[in-house]
């Protein structure tokens, strides 16, 4: 258990606590060319936010899997930690959702958007919100914080540290066995398949995903794909 002071990550991860935000530090840390594996981190009262750096070695297309891979992470951590009631899953876009209500998310970036590219970098963090922002929740229903469902007794040091132990093991899986495991494990997690859902101005049943984590989206004349990468943000 840690107390906050020192937090401990597995090999081939660091970590280093940022000033402002944690996803915008990694991302400044990543342009300047650190080695993949450093986790920025902000572990805030009301808050906690993390970010992790990776260094593709495939095109975007498919590096994008990192995603999902660390949405997978976070709903492992924070599944071995909280108590067996709360429930967490996760959208197509990286939100994060406890007990049916979203409760942060993720985001990615690239040096680039240019899909059938390896990017020189790749960026992957989380926003947590801990305690609600107002006292009175009934006003924002479909929002909540981590600490209103039950998981008081969840340390943010000891997520985080859960949390980049669980994308590692996710991380080597998807390295040796390729991308139907990860498939496997979020589609079980996913928040919304079956269900109506509009992207991209495009209204229809989202189906799943494809092997690269696009939407499959079909509507009354035909099935769209929607690649993963659009969530991406822009660099520039």
């Amino acid at each position: 258990m840690s107390d906050g002071s020192q937090v401990t990550f597995p090999p081939l991860m660091w970590g280093e606590e940022a000033p402002d935000g944690a996803f915008d530090h990694a991302v400044m840390r990543a342009t300047l060319g650190c080695d993949a594996g450093l986790i920025s981190y902000k572990l805030g009262a009301a808050e906690m936010e993390a970010a992790l750096v990776f260094a593709p070695e495939v095109p975007l297309s498919k590096a994008i899997a990192m995603l999902p891979l660390c949405g997978v992470g976070f709903q492992n951590a924070l599944g071995a930690l909280a108590p067996p009631e709360v429930a967490v899953h996760l959208d197509w876009w990286g939100g994060i959702r406890v007990n049916g209500a979203r409760c942060g998310k993720f985001r990615a970036m690239a040096s680039g958007t240019e899909p059938t590219t390896v990017p020189d970098w790749l960026v992957v963090g989380f926003t947590l919100p801990l305690i609600p922002a107002s006292e009175d929740t009934g006003l924002t229903p479909d929002e909540t914080a981590l600490f209103a469902e039950g998981c008081a007794e969840v340390s943010p040091p000891t997520l985080l540290e859960s949390w980049s132990r669980h994308t590692l093991n996710w991380l080597n899986r998807w390295e040796d066995e390729g991308s139907a495991s990860l498939h496997s494990e979020w589609r079980g997690l996913a928040e919304g398949i079956g269900e109506e859902t509009e992207n991209q101005s495009l209204t229809g049943t989202f189906l799943g995903v494809d092997e690269e984590f696009g939407m499959l989206l079909r509507d009354t004349e035909t099935t769209h794909l929607i690649p993963l990468t659009t969530v991406l943000e822009d660099p520039s």
